[in-house]
């Protein structure tokens, strides 16, 4: 079975030629969006329902506005408000050593370097400077959430599906007086 990973989201149309405005979900926005990229349209989460070709992309300010072939009217490209647009796993690019995909991190096994089991790693947020990881698990309460900065973040093992964190000072909650 093939899997599809979310690249941007079509958030409505802009102008009247069948371009629609995209929120970019993808490090690499300017190849994707570019003249001759070949997308594929879904609904959040479902299956493709249909291939499309760009015909133009342009940055503008944190969206991308983005035509397709064949498409030429606001008529044409309506329906597809809030769809996704989608690349096959084959198409990922490949990222530098030590970085990695969200999906390659949601599920992870994450333990302390003391060997302490934390939880499974449920959610990647991206609010701005660096990364913070959602894991959910026996060692609190609530999600800890663990900064992806190096201090924190210790050695990930795709095949062994293990990440070892180093818990910083008030990670925990626990920590304050």
């Amino acid at each position: 079975m093939t899997s599809y990973y979310t690249v941007g989201v079509m958030t409505k149309p802009h102008g009247l030629r069948g371009e629609m405005k995209v929120y970019p979900r993808t490090d690499f926005a300017k190849k994707r969006f570019s003249p001759g990229s070949k997308l594929y349209v879904r609904p959040e989460g479902g299956s493709p329902i249909a291939q499309v070709e760009v015909r133009s992309g342009r940055r503008q300010q944190n969206m991308w506005i983005v035509g397709f072939e064949d498409l030429q009217s606001i008529h044409d490209v309506e329906r597809w408000r809030g769809m996704e647009l989608c690349v096959e796993e084959s198409d990922l690019e490949p990222l530098p050593e030590g970085t990695y995909y969200i999906h390659q991190l949601i599920g992870l096994q994450v333990y302390t370097d003391e060997g302490t089991f934390v939880g499974e790693l449920k959610e990647v947020l991206t609010p701005g400077a660096n990364d913070v990881y959602v894991v959910r698990g026996p060692l609190a309460k609530d999600d800890v959430l663990l900064p992806a900065i190096p201090d924190c973040i210790q050695k990930v093992d795709l095949a062994a599906n293990r990440m070892t964190v180093h818990l910083l000072p008030g990670l925990l909650g626990d920590d304050e007086d």
